[in-house]
């Protein structure tokens, strides 16, 4: 076997022999403080976050969907209760518009009798017109009248039997 000696000028070794552990220490600490930044620099470009973080983050991301869920579930029992007033509402609108309508109907029904009244009464109306200028003047005397003081005289005995 051979030995090496450290010193030996044909080998060259006796150079790196003293400073090799430093420069391999210097290395490796390169090489770590280069890991730790990419794996920090990988974190904040990925949104990678620690364990707890995520825990949270999860029970997070649970409680929004659950939250969510009963805002959805509010709104729409509030637009049932609004559509439900709605529709009543139309409803009463609709009886409303049906009593209009059989009003209308019966008043239409009222003022066709009474146009049909008034035309019977116009017929009439004009028959007697046209009976009465057809009808030759009488040749009879007029009534007689008695004179006011006869009248008065006549209501004077009237009222002296009656007050008897």
């Amino acid at each position: 076997m051979i030995q090496l000696d450290s010193h030996d000028p044909d080998t060259g070794a006796g150079q790196w022999s003293g400073s090799q552990p430093i420069a391999l220490a210097t290395i490796l600490l390169l090489l770590i403080v280069i890991a730790i930044g990419s794996t920090a620099l990988w974190r904040v470009a990925t949104g990678s976050i620690p364990e707890a973080d995520r825990v949270a983050l999860a029970r997070l991301l649970h409680s929004r969907p659950a939250q969510a869920f009963d805002q959805l579930a509010d709104r729409t029992r509030g637009l049932e209760t609004s559509q439900q007033e709605a529709i009543d509402q139309l409803q009463v609108v609709q009886d409303e518009l049906q009593t209009v309508k059989r009003l209308l109907a019966s008043e239409e029904a009222d003022k066709k009798r009474l146009a049909d009244q008034v035309a019977v009464l116009t017929e009439a109306v004009d028959g007697l017109r046209q009976s009465f200028a057809s009808a030759a003047p009488d040749a009879s005397p007029p009534p007689e009248t008695r004179p006011a003081s006869a009248r008065t005289h006549a209501l004077n005995g009237i009222r002296a039997r009656a007050a008897r």
